[in-house]
């Protein structure tokens, strides 16, 4: 008893000892924890940096918004509930009651989201800070302004503003930026407040990206290879534009397409990029390595008769045909008409290293290089795993696996003389201010062959468009060379038969190189053969594309046709882009113009004759 009244006496004075201890020795370290315990910060978003095409126009860009919150039991709201509720509806586009019923039936007293994602004016984001209780969080979106336009270029981001798929992915480290910060408080409730004159960390916004890409003509590709596909029944189609001897990609399409505004809403085979993602068996356009193998060894010439009769031969138990026969033909008309047999009479006599040496030497069985993820590098045997039939079978396009990309690379060694550049398809990266941080170096990989056999060949190629299998590709006024390609798809790793990949690579013109262009159709219902599918889409993407390339368009000048004539009249094209003005004078029967300003982004200053009555 005695115990228990001495305890309950002296407890008092314990504690008021704990009370002077905490507060006398350990009060400013408690208070330090106890601020450091509130202390927070309001993340500052950083903007993503812009992604436009060759001449300056906004591709991909980062829109701000806000998430919009209220505090209902802010000072001065319930005052004006009324008319607050009203400029909440203006300002969230939900109905007034919609709002009122909000605010009533909130689950947590002091805090309602009304609004994810709403775009402001100023004068908008003025009108939200000036209701009690109104908190605004910054957020941005990306826009892509095309829609599906150049959209396997560009790819997309997640809801975290990070890069999924193309640019986006490729340079997602220039782009994002690095987010800021500004002090803040949190309360006993959990509720965060900015502190006025508070620590700011500002964010470091993204690095712009500049292609080589122009969207005028990346639109004329898609819509040529849409209509392309449409007309072959193709269960998809892909096609790239790159320029030989830089290596700048100057389109790249694959239809179908996707928005990548809204890439949830397609499948995975719509975003597919089969151009970089898709090994194919490339058939007699890989024919440009034996061709090259056989003339820079010197097992034959192009004055060399060869015969292929009577259009088929048997070597190891296979029957290797010809579409036609052709009887006895120079090596240069084995190449223009693509003679099967032909091609093995002559690659039977190079050793399987010298064969694979010269596919290596071309970039087959290793990726490009090219600045887009998810490229492959398709598949290369090494000749210790080659069987009898390899060597020819190689020489037809078969028993190898290349990308599209990769087949156009080798197209383009021989446009520009033997050197095998690397594809890249940003030009540079600009940062906020706009000045120049880092430009594409123009990088080529290895010189393939030899110029001397680069000019000996050309003449074959150019007859393959003029008189050979792609006469569907001839462009009037153009010195256009290429090849086609027809080759059987497999499943399961066994040929099918009706099922065909077709294909078309050129560039033009012959003689100096602007343009190569392959053209890829899969499974095409109308023809299996590429010059009849996939050349006219090259033709007609090459005969629109001729106002965008005014040092091709200067060879030209305006002719009339009885069209042009009917319309009776000169539609007036001056101060439009040169594309534009293309288009508006070819819908009037007007094939060509010649302009005096060899600038991409020129616009056209006059014209002859002037607009009025056709005479």
């Amino acid at each position: 008893m005695y115990v228990m009244l001495t305890l309950l006496g002296i407890l008092p004075f314990l504690i008021a000892g704990q009370v002077l201890r905490l507060g006398l020795v350990q009060g400013t370290e408690l208070r330090e924890t106890g601020e450091n315990q509130s202390s927070t910060y309001v993340t500052i978003p950083a903007l993503r940096g812009t992604i436009v095409d060759r001449s300056g126009r906004t591709l991909a860009v980062d829109v701000e918004r806000y998430d919009l919150a209220l505090d209902p039991t802010a000072a001065g709201f319930s005052d004006g509930a009324r008319t607050f509720s009203e400029k909440l509806s203006r300002l969230t586009g939900r109905s007034v009651s919609s709002v009122r019923k909000a605010i009533r039936d909130r689950k947590s007293p002091e805090y309602i989201l009304l609004a994810r994602n709403v775009q402001m004016t100023t004068d908008a984001k003025a009108q939200a800070e000036s209701i009690p209780g109104v908190r605004l969080d910054q957020s941005f979106s990306r826009l892509y302004n095309y829609a599906t336009t150049a959209s396997h270029i560009l790819g997309h981001v997640d809801a975290d503003q990070r890069g999924l798929a193309g640019i986006e992915k490729a340079y997602d480290e220039f782009l994002r930026g690095v987010p800021g910060r500004r002090a803040a408080q949190r309360d006993m409730r959990g509720r965060t407040k900015l502190i006025a004159g508070g620590a700011v960390i500002e964010p470091i916004h993204g690095e712009s990206v500049v292609l080589t890409v122009d969207v005028v003509r990346q639109t004329i590709l898609e819509e040529e290879l849409a209509k392309g596909v449409d007309d072959a029944g193709a269960t998809w189609g892909t096609a790239i534009a790159m320029d030989p001897t830089t290596g700048e990609i100057l389109a790249l399409a694959n239809y179908p397409n996707y928005d990548a505004n809204r890439p949830g809403d397609f499948s995975d085979f719509q975003r597919r990029n089969h151009a970089i993602t898709d090994r194919l068996e490339p058939g007699s356009t890989y024919k440009l390595v034996a061709a090259v193998a056989s003339i820079e060894t010197g097992i034959v010439t192009m004055e060399d008769s060869i015969d292929t009769s009577p259009g088929w031969i048997v070597r190891f138990g296979r029957t290797i045909r010809d579409t036609h026969p052709h009887g006895k033909i120079t090596f240069l008309d084995v190449i223009a008409l693509s003679s099967n047999v032909g091609f093995h009479l002559v690659t039977e006599k190079l050793s399987p290293g010298t064969f694979y040496q010269y596919s290596r030497q071309l970039g087959f069985g290793q990726i490009s290089g090219v600045d887009l993820p998810g490229e492959v590098g398709g598949r290369l045997k090494r000749p210790s795993e080659w069987s009898g039939t390899t060597l020819s079978a190689m020489s037809r396009g078969y028993e190898i696996d290349a990308t599209p990309l990769q087949v156009l690379s080798a197209y383009s060694a021989l446009a520009n003389g033997g050197i095998l550049v690397r594809p890249y398809i940003v030009y540079e990266r600009r940062d906020l201010m706009g000045d120049t941080v880092w430009r594409a170096p123009r990088d080529s990989i290895r010189r393939a062959f030899s110029k001397e056999v680069a000019a000996t060949l050309l003449p074959a190629f150019e007859k393959v468009v003029n008189a050979g299998t792609a006469e569907n590709a001839i462009v009037e006024g153009v010195r256009v060379a290429g090849k086609t390609g027809t080759a059987r798809k497999t499943q399961n790793s066994r040929y099918v038969d009706g099922l065909y990949r077709a294909t078309f690579v050129g560039f033009y013109p012959a003689e100096k190189p602007k343009v190569a262009m392959i053209v890829i159709m899969d499974e095409p219902k109308s023809s299996i053969y590429g010059g009849s599918v996939s050349a006219p889409v090259f033709q007609r993407t090459t005969e629109r594309w001729m106002g965008t390339l005014p040092k091709l368009s200067n060879r030209f000048t305006v002719e009339d046709t009885t069209e042009a004539k009917s319309l009776q009249a000169i539609p007036d094209v001056t101060g439009l882009p040169l594309g534009v003005a293309e288009r508006r004078l070819g819908r009037a029967g007007l094939r060509t113009w010649s302009v005096k300003n060899s600038s991409n982004t020129a616009t056209v200053e006059s014209q002859r004759p002037d607009t009025g009555p056709w005479s």
